[in-house]
Order: C-alpha cells, then sequence, then structure tokens
C-alpha cells in the first residue's frame, strides 16, 4: 500500500494489532489499522468501523475540515455515564489521494488509549 500525498501525509497499513481502550474498558481491536503520518503531528491509526463497539459511540455537532483529507465528522465516546468529548472522527468521503481511510474511525483522548502490538 503505502500511499503519499503532496509530500505531507504517508499512509501505511499496520503491520500488528491494535486495541482500543476507553478509560480501562476495551472498545476495539484489529489487526487492518492504517497509520497516517502527517508532517507537524503526531501518528494516527485508522481503525475499521466494524472493529470499534459502536453503541459506545454518539455522534458529536463538531465537524473540521482538513485540506488533505477533507470534511470530518466527531463522535464522543462513551461509557456507562461517562463521555470522552470528540474523542473519535471520520472522514466519510475523503480526498481521493486519501480514499483508503473512508468510513475508517481515528482516536485522540487522553483517556482514550491504543495498545500497539506488531504482528506475531
Amino acid at each position: 500500500m503505502p500511499a503519499y500525498f503532496d509530500n505531507r501525509i504517508e499512509l501505511h497499513e499496520h503491520a500488528g494489532q491494535l486495541c482500543v481502550y476507553a478509560g480501562p474498558q476495551l472498545i476495539g481491536q484489529t489487526d487492518t489499522a492504517l497509520r497516517l503520518a502527517e508532517r507537524g503531528y503526531a501518528d494516527r491509526f485508522y481503525l475499521p468501523w466494524s472493529a470499534i463497539e459502536s453503541h459506545c459511540l454518539q455522534r458529536s455537532d463538531k465537524q473540521t475540515y482538513c485540506p488533505y483529507k477533507g470534511d470530518t465528522r466527531y463522535y464522543h465516546v462513551v461509557i456507562d455515564d461517562v463521555s470522552y468529548d470528540n474523542a473519535a472522527w471520520v472522514y466519510p468521503q475523503p480526498r481521493s489521494e486519501m480514499a483508503a481511510i473512508a468510513g475508517r474511525i481515528a482516536f485522540d483522548h487522553p483517556q482514550v488509549t491504543l495498545e500497539i502490538a506488531p504482528r506475531q
């Protein structure tokens, strides 16, 4: 795969298992994540929507636009009575150069953590 866009973004298949935790609770896992490396930002992992316990996701009103990836929608991660606001996002229809992340979900919140293991 690797995909490159404007010498700014690199997209690669992640060779390993990735688990997502909201607080102590496992909310998703996959061995088909994509790693997006964008100059000036921490790497992000994009997981298939089906890898996440979708009942933990609540659509947010927040939306943003990235000139390199397109329009994005945000989601709160809700576990019991705890909401991790705008902790996840999806590019439903990204720019054609980033089509591989369409419908995949990424996370960024201090209480939502990723456990990354190499493929065995």
